[in-house]
C-alpha cells in the first residue's frame, strides 16, 4: 500500500504545467476570479489588455484556491489533492502559494525577501541592506546600495526583486539583468546606466587613450587650456588641461569624466 500511495503522489511529476512552471496545479486569481497556469501567465495576460484600468498583478500571497491538473478538483491551497492523492507540486510553499515539480532548481523560502528563490539556500545569504539574496560569492564582497534590487532593470525596465531572470551584481552596487549586462558590454557600454561609473577594470583603455593623447597635439589656442571635470568614478573634481581625446582624473587616472564648463578661448 505504501508503494501505491508513493505512485499516486508522484502521478503526473513534469506532465503538466506551462512555459514557467511545470506543476499539477492551476491558480484562481482573487483579483479577478480567472484560472491561470501561474500568477506570471495572469501577468502576462492582463498586461495585454486595451483597457489601461483593467491591467494588474496578481499578489502572490492573495491566491486562496487552486485546480488540480490531473483531476480538475477545485479546493484549497494545499500540497496534495483532497480528491485524487497527487502532489500539486513536489516543491510547494504554503507562504508563496507556490507549486513546482522541477526540484533540480533548488527552490528555498527566504523569509527576509518573503518570497522563493532557486538556487539552494546554503548558495545565498540575504543582504539586509541591499533587500535581497546575494550568491555566497558576494559576502562582504560587494558595493550595497540601499534596496539596489528593489528597482526595474535600467535596461529592460522589468522590476529586479523577483524576475525569472539572472540577475548580476555591478561593481559600483546596482543591478540589472545579466543578459542585459552582457548585450550592453557588446555594445561597448561600459558605464553603468544608473550612476556612470566604469563596470569593468578599463585600466587597459586609460593606457591606450595615455599613448593617443601624447602623440596628439592640440592647436596652439587649446594647448594650455584648463577645464574643470567631474570623475564618474571617484566623484572627485579636478582642473586638468582640456584634450579633445578625453580628460584623465588626477585622482583616480581615470578617462570616465565630464566637463564641468568648456575651455574659454582668449
Amino acid at each position: 500500500m505504501e508503494g501505491s500511495a508513493n505512485e499516486r503522489l508522484d502521478f503526473g511529476k513534469m506532465g503538466y504545467g506551462c512555459q514557467h512552471y511545470r506543476r499539477r496545479c492551476m491558480i484562481r486569481a482573487p483579483c479577478c476570479n480567472e484560472i491561470y497556469p501561474c500568477r506570471h501567465c495572469h501577468n502576462d495576460a492582463t498586461s495585454m489588455l486595451r483597457n489601461f484600468i483593467d491591467r494588474h498583478e496578481l499578489n502572490r500571497y492573495d491566491v486562496k484556491q487552486v485546480v488540480c491538473s490531473v483531476c480538475d478538483t477545485e479546493q484549497p491551497v494545499a500540497q496534495v489533492c483532497t480528491n485524487c492523492g497527487v502532489k500539486m507540486g513536489e516543491y510547494f510553499c504554503e507562504i508563496c502559494k507556490f507549486f513546482d515539480d522541477d526540484t533540480d532548481k533548488m527552490q528555498f523560502h527566504c523569509d527576509d525577501c518573503g518570497i522563493c528563490r532557486v538556487g539552494g539556500r546554503e548558495n545565498f545569504f540575504h543582504c539586509k541592506k541591499c533587500g535581497s539574496c546575494y550568491s555566497v560569492a558576494l559576502r562582504n564582497n560587494h558595493m550595497c546600495v540601499e534596496n539596489s534590487m528593489h528597482h526595474h532593470c535600467p535596461i529592460c525596465y522589468e522590476y529586479l526583486f523577483d524576475s525569472l531572470k539572472d540577475t548580476t551584481v555591478l561593481r559600483c552596487g546596482h543591478t540589472m539583468h545579466y543578459e542585459c549586462y552582457d548585450e550592453m558590454v557588446k555594445r561597448d557600454k561600459y558605464c553603468c546606466p544608473i550612476c556612470s561609473k566604469s563596470v569593468i577594470d578599463m585600466s587597459r583603455t586609460w593606457k591606450r587613450l595615455d599613448e593617443e593623447i601624447e602623440a596628439t597635439t592640440m592647436p596652439e589656442d587649446y594647448r594650455n587650456k584648463k577645464v574643470w571635470i567631474l570623475c564618474n568614478d571617484c566623484n572627485d573634481t579636478t582642473e586638468v588641461y582640456f584634450h579633445i581625446i578625453g580628460q584623465k582624473c588626477r585622482h583616480c587616472y581615470s578617462y570616465n569624466t565630464r566637463l564641468i564648463a568648456p575651455p574659454v578661448l582668449p
